[in-house]
């Protein structure tokens, strides 16, 4: 079983043309109170990430509602615990909602140095 305070992401993609939607959902995360944090909004490739996105922070207890959320909305996510394991939070731990996207995982952080773990709930972007 999940430790239910475990730390989640969540990767919220979206084109040009879905970023109304997009938009309206992370509005909606905003005024949510089990969401830790809500990025801003990255129109270009960053990170692993080939496209658009933005990502959301929240505790495993909320997994069910994020993972709801994003579904309703039709937009494609990638939800991942976010252990030591970089790669695997990416691929092996993740969860696809929609058509999953190409990640460059060149550049994700080595084995036990996960950058995302000390950043968790905190907007440095």
């Amino acid at each position: 079983m999940t430790n239910p305070d475990a730390p989640y992401h969540a990767h919220i993609y979206y084109d040009p043309a879905e970023r109304p939607v997009a938009t309206a959902l992370r509005d909606d995360f905003g005024r949510d109170p089990a969401i830790l944090l809500v990025g801003p909004m990255i129109d270009a490739p960053v990170g692993p990430h080939p496209i658009a996105q933005y990502e959301v922070h929240f505790l495993a207890a909320a997994r069910a509602a994020v993972v709801a959320a994003i579904e309703a909305t039709g937009l494609r996510a990638l939800v991942h615990p976010l252990t030591d394991d970089d790669l695997a939070d990416h691929t092996s731990l993740a969860h696809w909602i929609g058509t999953p996207v190409e990640l460059d995982v060149t550049v994700l952080d080595p084995l036990g140095a996960n950058q995302g773990i000390p950043r968790f709930g905190v907007s440095d972007f």
